[in-house]
């Protein structure tokens, strides 16, 4: 690869990574899985590495990620929260104690923990009192959460017993236990809200609610792991947790003390295993000197402690059977095809569905109906199965035939040069496409309306919906006609309408659902350029110029404003009274603060 070619590979990494990053930190929706992440990660650095002169402040091997929300008070950490490098070669293990050992030339131990697959805290002491609670934010500054960490039941507000200091930090992380986390998406589903993907990303928004009081019903934990070393005068990083405990503090008592790299393969090699017992997410192992006096001589590098590192597990797999193969229509047209599967336990869930993700990996795969297959967790909400075990399969397995029709209205799939997926080209006239959409205006991150596919299929179904713009046209007499529906609950829909007025532009921007258009780059688009008119006019060229927004984006963007129906949806949107504007949200508040 020459130059050239590294260059253009070294952009398009980096704006695969930011782009999984705010879906990771900001949205909690990965899109990827974190061995995928970590690769994609490992193969920026080693072009960085190979082109010094190519790597930008900005890159993601320099910054870490950010989940700093403006809904929240922001403070700077005392002390930066980093990342840790992490691998998934036990061969890099060694290199890596071979390295801290020729570093510290006096012996030294290894306090071996858990890698707890949360969401990270900053806890900050004064006088035995929990003061702040900080999110990671971008390592530099937190979110302020205390309120809603003072609902976390395991987390002390006033510490026990003496001898801690005056003031100090202790770092840990916020976690969603499996039996927690099930009830949570019981509960979301029975109200017709979206499930959380998965533990992790149910406590990080569970942290970032507005409700402190619903932050404690939903059965966060809390394990603390690290404390910066000014805060403390103990000899070693194990003692420090020790005592940490001794005030009430929640440590984990999964830690070992190591004295070499044998220790280190055992102690990896057990919880493997054995973290299928736990009752709680974790996905890998987290190796630290434990010496104090030599974390501060290794110090560290601009986004890693060099002290230590952490080996991460593969995601764990299950071995079931596919009983069928059931071809799904999204609400931008994209046929996915979705494996029923004999259920299997993974990762603490019963399994039962798996995404095969697009024809071109069905095939590669060479997947069969009655296949033995495996299936594994990424970020998603449905699995993903990621290869057969030929040596079960059996002479009476059936290979399936993609559709060459859309499953749902008959129409041809087409299929653009650089997807892989196919297409229902009939966006206006596709039942499946046209619900997808109108759950997505209602979504929680887009208009925040209380309402969820079924209310939508009945709305459809009677003929009162077709567009977003629909919703506001809306009655009560209307909404009686709904199975099940009576004053209360119609009611309470309309009054969710009418709040849904207030909702800012840039989720507005997000709830239009324009392909390719997240959370995060709906509100670089709405920041960039004001207005939803401003938008509409931008040229190829215009839209490029806004952070984070490359072709792909900006051709969806620009094509979606080019539709005659589109615009007569915004207008009668406008005419509705929602936000197109920033302006228009700025008027808002200023009114409302002026009325106070």
């Amino acid at each position: 690869m020459d130059k050239e070619q590294a260059g253009k590979r070294i952009k398009e990494l980096r704006e695969i990574l930011w782009e999984n990053s705010k879906k990771y930190y900001v949205e909690n929706a990965p899109t990827m899985s974190d061995y995928d992440y970590d690769h994609l990660m490992y193969e920026l650095g080693e072009l960085e590495d190979e082109y010094p002169d190519l790597i930008t402040p900005d890159s993601p091997t320099r910054k870490v990620g950010s989940d700093l929300e403006s809904r929240f008070a922001q403070y700077p950490h005392k002390y930066p929260m980093l990342s840790l490098g992490n691998t998934y070669n036990i061969g890099e293990i060694e290199d890596f104690v071979a390295r801290a050992t020729k570093a510290v030339g006096k012996p030294f131990t290894f306090s071996c923990e858990l890698k707890f697959d949360g969401t990270a805290i900053c806890l900050t002491y004064r006088n035995g009192k929990l003061f702040r609670a900080l999110t990671r934010g971008d390592g530099v500054i937190g979110d302020d959460v205390t309120e809603n960490v003072k609902h976390i039941s395991n987390i002390p507000e006033t510490l026990h017993g003496t001898g801690f200091p005056e003031e100090f930090e202790i770092r840990g992380e916020i976690l969603m236990p499996y039996a927690a986390f099930d009830k949570l998406n019981e509960e979301r589903l029975r109200n017709e809200d979206a499930p959380f993907a998965n533990p992790r990303n149910a406590a990080s928004g569970s942290l970032k609610l507005l409700d402190p009081k619903e932050v404690g019903r939903r059965g966060l934990m809390c394990t603390l792991y690290h404390i910066p070393s000014p805060n403390i005068s103990f000899p070693t990083h194990d003692e420090a947790l020790k005592a940490a405990a001794s005030w009430g503090l929640p440590v984990s008592d999964k830690r070992k003390i190591c004295h070499n790299i044998d220790e280190i393969e055992a102690y990896i090699n057990y919880w493997d295993k054995e973290r299928k017992m736990l009752p709680y997410a974790t996905d890998g192992i987290v190796i630290k000197i434990n010496e104090l006096e030599y974390q501060t001589l290794l110090g560290y590098t601009a986004k890693f402690p060099r002290w230590a590192v952490a080996f991460k597990f593969k995601a764990e797999q299950a071995l079931t059977q596919i009983k069928s193969i059931d071809y799904q229509v999204g609400r931008t047209g994209a046929v996915t095809p979705v494996a029923n599967l004999t259920p299997v336990q993974l990762s603490g869930t019963v399994v039962k569905r798996a995404t095969l993700n697009n024809a071109d990996m069905m095939a590669q795969m060479d997947i069969r109906v009655g296949d033995f297959v495996y299936v594994e967790k990424g970020g998603e909400i449905i699995p993903k199965i990621t290869g057969v075990e030929l040596s079960k399969r059996g002479k009476d397995v059936q290979k399936p035939e993609f559709p060459t029709v859309c499953p749902d209205c008959g129409t041809p799939l087409v299929k653009e040069d650089d997807e892989a997926k196919w297409f229902c080209p009939n966006v206006d006239g596709c039942p499946t496409q046209i619900k997808g959409r109108l759950v997505h205006f209602l979504s929680r991150k887009a208009m925040n309306v209380i309402a969820g596919d079924a209310t939508v299929d009945q709305l459809f179904n009677l003929d009162l919906v077709r567009t977003p713009a629909d919703f506001y046209d809306l009655r009560k007499f209307d909404l009686l006609r709904l199975e099940g529906w009576k004053d209360r609950s119609a009611q309470r829909f309309l009054d969710s309408l009418r709040n849904s007025l207030k909702v800012s532009f840039d989720h507005v921007l997000f709830a239009l659902g324009i392909r390719y258009v997240g959370e995060s780059t709906a509100k670089e688009i709405a920041q960039h350029f004001g207005d939803i008119d401003k938008i509409a006019a931008a040229s190829m060229d215009e839209l490029l110029a806004v952070p984070d927004v490359g072709e792909v984006i900006a051709k969806s963007v620009y094509d979606f404003f080019r539709v005659p129906q589109h615009i007569i949806e915004i207008q009668r949107l406008r005419a509705d009274g929602l936000k197109l504007s920033m302006e228009a949200a700025s008027k808002s508040l200023s009114a409302a603060l002026a009325g106070k």
